[in-house]
């Protein structure tokens, strides 16, 4: 595989993880879990690179995790009054990406079928072992939505973390078994990152209780 699709998975997974990092370091700073604004605006740029990344690799797995997350992260970009002041060119890019790829994939499903389900270079059973791990990663924000809309505020539960723990740990193995350096890269940081903002979450509890 050409090295510039490397790149372009590492750069994503980078952006990931920094999203994390930043995620992290300002929830130690307040003392409980925070949603910050640049969480969602890496996330969104991420998931856009990442997306490109699978589709250049043939992975379904890769590209379904992507679309899944795209409109939630938009939605919480929205919470946070920052989708707006984007530029409106990029909006509609962000917006329209997953629904050209959708187009793209019903316009010449067979060849789809070919090229990413019937990819000699990763059985069916493991592509379907991988679609799952990003499917309940990808659920995460599904919940976080639904928790956030409930709560009428960006939030970051605990059923976010435990999700996301789970999901990492299907598509790192995943990623082991494909001997995808990106994938378990990207992931792998994750684990401290959510361990600790569930033990955050449970402190928080724990002091809310106390008082």
């Amino acid at each position: 595989m050409s090295a510039y699709i490397y790149i372009i998975g590492f750069l994503a997974q980078a952006l990931f993880s920094a999203r994390i990092l930043v995620q992290w370091v300002m929830s130690e700073r307040a003392k409980r879990v925070v949603s910050p604004s640049i969480f969602w605006i890496l996330s969104i740029i991420a998931s856009y690179m990442l997306f490109i990344y699978g589709f250049l690799r043939d992975d379904f797995a890769i590209m379904l995790g992507q679309v899944i997350s795209y409109y939630v992260y938009i939605w919480n970009l929205n919470e946070k009054e920052i989708w707006k002041k984007i530029p409106y060119i990029f909006r509609l890019v962000i917006v329209a990406t997953p629904v050209a790829g959708i187009t793209y994939i019903l316009s010449d499903f067979q060849q789809f079928v070919e090229q990413c389900l019937n990819n000699a270079q990763i059985p069916p059973l493991l592509v379907i072992y991988g679609s799952m791990g990003q499917v309940i990663f990808t659920l995460r924000f599904v919940y976080q939505f639904a928790y956030s809309k409930k709560h009428h505020e960006s939030l970051l539960p605990a059923g976010f973390w435990i999700i996301s723990l789970v999901g990492s740990t299907i598509i790192v193995s995943y990623g082991i078994i494909r001997l995808d350096p990106v994938l378990i890269l990207g992931q792998s940081f994750g684990f401290l990152s959510y361990t600790r903002n569930l033990i955050l979450l449970h402190k928080s509890k724990s002091n809310t209780k106390s008082e």
